[in-house]
């Protein structure tokens, strides 16, 4: 019986613009992953610290993006599964997080707060921008933009979280912050896991079908 499926297509040829913007956004999460990290930890910060942890988990991200360029579409969408899932657990991870803070009823250091909110929020918009042509590619290149737009988003709000406890004394504002991000990291891998997910499944049939 003739199967009317069609062929995967051949994987794509590497995107050299695509491999240079992701060594930019990897040595740029990379380096601010290391000054949020310090910066968190000075200021007793959850926003800061999660947001230190998310920028390690893009460059980790950006570094097995460019492992798999010119790989089929089958070990592409797997890769971005794996992702996916590690967007989601950096999500439980913040919740964690939060719930540590509140225990501990420690207000972080305003300042500081903001200051690397700033600095952390211009690395990001240039992440962004430079990936945004990627936005509507397959599972893997959609991961790498909305990782790059969670991470805008969310120092934004450590921008606003650190004005709100400079005005309030509270740690609140900072939990709150923290909290989002929990929750932007949930829904973008959910997001990532089904396209993924969908690729997967179409990738074998359409392999099943050119046997």
């Amino acid at each position: 019986m003739a199967c009317t499926c069609s062929h995967e297509p051949a994987p794509p040829k590497e995107n050299s613009k695509f491999r240079t913007a992701l060594w930019i956004a990897l040595f740029i999460n990379a380096a601010m992953f290391l000054v949020e990290l310090i910066g968190g930890a000075y200021a007793h910060s959850s926003s800061l610290w999660a947001d230190s942890l998310d920028f390690f988990g893009d460059a980790v991200n950006y570094a097995v993006s460019l492992a798999v360029l010119g790989a089929s579409l089958y070990w592409r969408a797997t890769v971005a599964l794996l992702k996916g899932m590690t967007m989601a657990l950096f999500g439980f991870v913040v919740i964690g997080k939060v719930v540590y803070s509140y225990i501990q009823g420690i207000p972080p250091e305003a300042i500081t707060m903001g200051a690397i909110g700033v600095l952390a929020l211009i690395a990001n918009v240039i992440s962004a921008v430079i990936l945004y042509a990627f936005r509507d590619g397959d599972s893997n290149m959609k991961s790498v933009w909305l990782c790059s737009r969670n991470d805008a988003i969310g120092n934004v709000a450590v921008i606003l979280a650190a004005i709100g406890v400079f005005g309030t004394g509270s740690l609140w504002p900072d939990i709150i912050v923290a909290a989002i991000m929990a929750i932007l990291g949930l829904t973008g891998g959910y997001q990532v896991i089904k396209q993924a997910l969908k690729e997967r499944k179409d990738s074998k049939i359409e392999t099943s079908c050119s046997v």
